[in-house]
């Protein structure tokens, strides 16, 4: 039998480490974080990651990490969240492993995540804003014949259970209503990288995003832009492939 694997793309401070929580709360899935940043962050060392604790049995080089996944999805089907900018564009020229996945992405307004980002590493880089990666990607997984579903953070914190049921309705997963009130205890795997997690390793669900946040948002940016000017470029630079991916978004 031929298990799934569903890989969440994502980019940092997206969220995305929420979503996975409501993936492993299912229960019927083999869940990995962020498997392919061990080929970025170690393998070739494109920079230092902070707050990242190294596996020692970790496969780190993309075609090990590749290899392991496929493994895994021998005994059962596989959920992964990673990010694009970890392997594009190398990741379009695999094309026996490409057919294999199942892709989803996930994105979050930059105005919100660049600064949660900004106060755990002050030194990111354009690229690992994400956001531009992730563009790219979807648009040759549709040019390949792929129409990869999209939700935003922002429709996941108004709507977790309709949102989050439009995907697994997308994909071909079962609704389970008990993925959103978390019983079980943080996953073992975000230990490595436990400074990146904060609140959500003792949550027990979403919030929900109101006006009031979503106007802070936009101060906190300006005051970090204005102590931080890349900051706006980088924002400038990634809104727009934000735009882009977001007006594909699922809706409940």
């Amino acid at each position: 039998m031929i298990h799934p694997i569903i890989a969440m793309w994502s980019h940092p401070r997206s969220m995305s480490t929420a979503i996975e929580r409501i993936m492993r709360e299912r229960g019927d899935l083999d869940c990995l974080h962020e498997p392919f940043m061990y080929d970025y962050y170690v393998h070739r060392q494109v920079r230092v990651m902070p707050h990242f604790e190294v596996q020692k049995d970790h496969p780190t080089s993309y075609a090990a990490i590749r290899d392991m996944i496929l493994a895994r999805a021998e005994k059962g089907p596989v959920f992964f969240k990673d990010m694009s900018y970890y392997v594009m564009p190398h990741i379009l020229g695999d094309t026996a492993f490409a057919g294999r996945l199942t892709n989803v992405f996930l994105v979050r307004d930059p105005v919100a995540s660049i600064p949660s980002y900004h106060k755990l590493d002050p030194d990111l880089t354009l690229e690992e804003i994400g956001l531009e990666a992730q563009a790219r990607h979807y648009d040759a997984l549709r040019a390949a014949g792929q129409t990869p579903p999209v939700i935003t953070a922002e429709d996941v914190r108004a709507d977790t259970e309709g949102v989050m049921g439009a995907l697994w309705a997308a994909i071909g997963l079962t609704h389970r209503p008990e993925a959103f009130d978390w019983q079980r205890e943080a996953p073992k795997d975000w230990e490595q990288v436990g400074g990146w997690h904060g609140a959500v390793s003792s949550a027990t669900g979403i919030r929900p995003l109101g006006e009031q946040e979503l106007a802070a948002q936009e101060e906190k940016f300006a005051a970090l832009a204005a102590k931080a000017p890349r900051m706006r470029d980088f924002l400038d630079h990634h809104r727009p492939f934000y735009r882009h991916l977001a007006a594909q978004a699922l809706k409940p």
